[in-house]
Order: structure tokens, then C-alpha cells, then sequence
């Protein structure tokens, strides 16, 4: 995982907790579809650190190593969530609040919008839902 600032490859798109964890733990139903949507993605995807946390809540002790050497392998780069993204995350989880849309998918909602983003690799269904900008669906993977 590189931050932000360091890697001077643009991301691609983003990744969401839930496809990592389906990649790091082979037990994990969708494991092997993420694996092959992540081989046929371009790279670098881009993550938040609430990504993240939801990630090292989710998984088993046994496969946090597995994470970080994912993390480390410059799949995933880590891009800052700061102050001034504040207000944009809050009118996303007002907008969506009937889903409701968590904190981790409002910083990649964001991200999105602010990277110019489309591309999501995620199991999670809201995401056929959420608009980049109000407007723009993203592409999400792999496809249900």
C-alpha cells in the first residue's frame, strides 16, 4: 500500500473493504470472483483508511497477515480523507440514508468525485445505487 503522494501512477479505480476481503480469505464466497475481477482491472485501486478499518474488523486474526502483504503488494494505494472532504461526506450519507450508506462507502463515494473515479471492486449491492456527482453510475466489480 502506498499513500497518497508517493506513487505518482494514478489509481484506476477504487476497492472496497468487502473485495479485499474476499481476496485475502480463499473461505470467503466471493473470493475467487474478486480475484479474477481484480486480474482483469487495471491497477492501482484506491482505498480510504475507513476502508481499511473495516477491513481488520471484518477479518479473522489468522488472515490479518494476508492483508498487509496484499496491502503491500502496490495494489492498493491509500488515498487522505481530509477536513475539507467533511461537508460532501455528510450530503452523501444524507442523500443515501435510506440504504444507509455507511461511513467507509462515503469516503469512496467520495473519492470517486474527487479523483474522477468509476470503477469500484465490491460485493456490496448499494453501490449499483450510489451516483458519482448525483449523476454518474459506477462500474462495478465483478459483475452479480
Amino acid at each position: 500500500m502506498r499513500a497518497s503522494g508517493r506513487s505518482t501512477v494514478r489509481p484506476k479505480g477504487l476497492i472496497d473493504a468487502n473485495a479485499i476481503v474476499a481476496i485475502v480469505d480463499a473461505g470467503d464466497v466471493w473470493h475467487r470472483r474478486c480475484r479474477e475481477a481484480l486480474n482483469a482491472t487495471p491497477i492501482p485501486l484506491a482505498t480510504s483508511a475507513a476502508a481499511l478499518a473495516e477491513v481488520f474488523h471484518l477479518l479473522a486474526a489468522h488472515e490479518v497477515e494476508s492483508a498487509w502483504k496484499f496491502l503491500a503488494s502496490g495494489i492498493v494505494t491509500l488515498l487522505p480523507i481530509g477536513d475539507t472532504d467533511a461537508p460532501d461526506l455528510r450530503r452523501l450519507m444524507l442523500k443515501y440514508a435510506d440504504r444507509p450508506m455507511d461511513f467507509a462507502d462515503a469516503t469512496l463515494v467520495r473519492l470517486a468525485e474527487r479523483e474522477g473515479l468509476t470503477t469500484v471492486l465490491t460485493v456490496d449491492q448499494d453501490f449499483d445505487v450510489y451516483r458519482i456527482g448525483g449523476r454518474k453510475a459506477f462500474r462495478v466489480l465483478p459483475r452479480r
